[in-house]
């Protein structure tokens, strides 16, 4: 199961939208995901369609009560499970202050299910609290979504140090791969400036042993899209809201640089309903019939009277 942790903390950087879309591709392309709600504000749950005050446990269970992943889980779209959350997490990084090893209880819970999914994608909360330490040390990929904004390059030097941080005492797996830019406008002169700048500063990160020295800029970018922005509102993703809007496009070129078997199932489905419709036609083929009726060519003298009799004008439409 491939573990990855979409962080930023600053707000508003479009981590959520980023969880539910690209957890929904891979879910349509027939892999098993476990979305994760490690944020208060449930944001998350609300996008799956899940009202958040009506969860009784949740995420929250699972780190303060010892409480079964697998049994706070709930199946919201085929092959696509979520683990989520309410405003009552807020309390959990209180109630876990005193608790030995209170920063890696989610990595012991999910453990458990590490044959069942093939992913496990964690929406964290806007911050570098406990919830956040969690989530680096349960996971071995980081995603960041960043939008190209200047003060946006600051929160990125603060996240890479604590990624740093986590990397060394707790987790060494820990490495960030990606930065999606979100909310991206190629016309406009700052969004290419500002990727500039984190292209150069990754660039000299290579062949280090920082955590970040593989992590790559994505050349998807998510474009400025309002259908993102509504879709929430219905608890829908964008595939299912709009399928041929940007976002949706955008976000699934995404999810197929991430998991490279998409474009391959994609492949093998069109070729199998392709086959599919070639046997279907050939056994049509095989059940049609032709007949073919022999008629017999009449005399002349027959014919030569039958076209008289029928060439004959009848009397009676004189009249008229």
């Amino acid at each position: 199961m491939r573990k990855i942790a979409v962080l930023n903390q600053k707000g508003g950087v479009g981590k959520t939208t980023t969880v539910v879309n690209i957890a929904a591709a891979l879910a349509n392309a027939g892999l098993r995901v476990l979305a994760i709600d490690l944020d208060p504000q449930g944001h998350l749950t609300t996008h799956l369609g899940v009202n958040p005050d009506q969860i009784q446990g949740g995420i929250y269970k699972v780190l303060t009560q010892s409480a079964s992943a697998e049994t706070e889980m709930m199946l919201v779209r085929m092959n696509l499970w979520l683990l989520p959350a309410n405003i009552n997490l807020v309390g959990a990084e209180t109630e876990l202050v005193s608790i030995v090893g209170r920063e890696t209880i989610l990595r012991e819970a999910i453990a458990q299910l590490e044959d069942k999914f093939d992913y496990c994608i964690i929406d964290c909360a806007p911050s570098l609290g406990l919830l956040a330490l969690n989530a680096l040390a349960a996971t071995n990929e980081i995603l960041i979504p960043l939008q190209p904004h200047f003060l946006a390059l600051q929160g990125l030097g603060k996240l890479l140090q604590t990624v740093s941080l986590v990397n060394k005492r707790i987790n060494p797996e820990l490495r960030v791969k990606w930065v999606l830019l979100c909310m991206f406008e190629s016309r406009a002169s700052l969004p290419n400036e500002v990727k500039a700048d984190i292209e150069q500063f990754l660039s000299s990160a290579r062949n280090t042993n920082c955590a970040w020295s593989e992590a790559q800029i994505l050349p998807v970018y998510v474009r400025r899209n309002i259908t993102l922005a509504e879709a929430p509102s219905y608890g829908q993703t964008i595939f299912e809201y709009d399928p041929s809007c940007n976002g949706a496009i955008d976000y699934l070129a995404v999810a197929r640089l991430i998991e490279p078997r998409i474009q391959a199932k994609a492949t093998e489905n069109k070729e199998n309903v392709l086959a599919t419709e070639s046997t279907e036609v050939t056994e049509v083929v095989k059940e049609a019939t032709i007949k073919i009726v022999e008629i017999s060519q009449p005399d002349s003298q027959n014919a030569t009277s039958e076209i008289g009799q029928k060439t004959t004008i009848n009397p009676d439409l004189n009249k008229v």
